[in-house]
């Protein structure tokens, strides 16, 4: 789940070709997730992900659990809810 973002300056050091030092700073944009799997908070940055995957409608694993064994639980539970009948009472946005 997708909860917000922030930026955080990193100053760096290089030598130019005279021998001079120059200091400069770099803004890295981070994102702050929590894992659909075990509801933990992890920080990705904005850079390395898809722009169409920074919201709620996708989810989004942290790098400590198993995001192919999370993709199949959950496709197991997409196929549960496309075999119900339709006659059935139950309420899909709960499943």
């Amino acid at each position: 789940m997708y909860i917000k973002e922030f930026s955080i300056a990193k100053r760096h050091t290089r030598l130019s070709k005279c021998g001079v030092k120059h200091e400069y700073t770099r803004n890295t944009t981070m994102l702050v997730l929590r894992c659909d799997n075990c509801s933990a908070e992890f920080q990705r940055p904005r850079g390395s992900m898809d722009p169409n995957r920074i919201n709620n409608n996708y989810f989004h694993v942290c790098g400590s659990c198993d995001s192919k064994k999370f993709a199949q639980k959950m496709g197991v539970t997409r196929k549960q809810i496309w075999d119900l009948p339709a006659s059935s009472g139950l309420d899909i946005s709960k499943l």
